[in-house]
């Protein structure tokens, strides 16, 4: 079969126009299939009463992106963190402690090779409540409100020494105030401190009168016997 001149030109036609349906399709399907910031998604967490920003990234074609965080403060910026993260058609999450405040703004910027260098929209405002402080646990709060403290049902340590040191300061202080007999020991007038020491001042002129009679007595009897010997002679 022989080829006019008209039937070449033809056949490049339909070539051409093959080839470029067929780059347009590949061109779509590329596109379809590489990262964008839609994939990506932020959100302010509380785990165990501690706050964290996270991230998450959706991108089926699992290129490797670059995470970085930033906290709007007083119209300044202050990093946060950055972290690398290559996403799954799950979705794989990162995690950046802070303890947020509430209603406050965080700018998420994302780098993903040459297709994402945008920050995710719209910006994350934190909730209006902050994250709750955990509840400690009984066996970590200390002794229970309705046990008594040992120093409130134990007696005090201190009482007994304390009272028997009142008392005997007190037994002090009355020993001291009570007064001393020094009567028998202090000067008393001339001529008397024997006697009023001994207790001859009372009982000496009863013995003496009980020997001067026994001393008469004895003088009669010798007298009488003695005039008795003489009349019997």
């Amino acid at each position: 079969m022989s080829r006019t001149p008209h039937t070449i030109p033809r056949a490049l036609r339909i070539a051409g126009t093959t080839g470029a349906a067929a780059a347009l399709i590949f061109g779509v399907a590329g596109s379809a299939s590489a990262c964008t910031i839609g994939e990506f998604t932020a959100a302010a967490t509380c785990t165990g009463g501690k706050g964290a920003i996270t991230v998450t990234d959706k991108d089926a074609s699992g290129t490797q992106a670059t995470v970085s965080v930033y906290r709007a403060s007083g119209g300044a910026e202050k990093l946060v963190g950055t972290k690398e993260v290559t996403g799954s058609l799950k979705g794989v999450t990162v995690s950046f402690a802070e303890d947020w405040q509430p209603n406050t703004t965080y700018r998420v910027h994302v780098k993903a090779g040459t297709y994402v260098d945008q920050d995710i929209k719209p910006v994350l405002t934190t909730p209006a409540k902050g994250c709750a402080t955990a509840t400690p646990s009984p066996s970590t709060s200390g002794t229970p409100s309705g046990t008594p403290s040992p120093s409130a049902s134990a007696p005090s340590a201190t009482a007994t020494p304390s009272a028997s040191a009142s008392h005997s300061s007190a037994a002090s202080h009355s020993s001291a105030a009570s007064p001393v007999p020094s009567a028998p020991n202090s000067a008393s007038p001339a001529g008397g401190s024997n006697l009023a020491e001994t207790g001859a001042d009372s009982h000496t002129p009863v013995i003496a009168g009980i020997a001067a009679a026994l001393v008469v007595a004895g003088g009669a009897v010798v007298f009488a016997l003695r005039r008795r010997g003489a009349s019997q002679k």
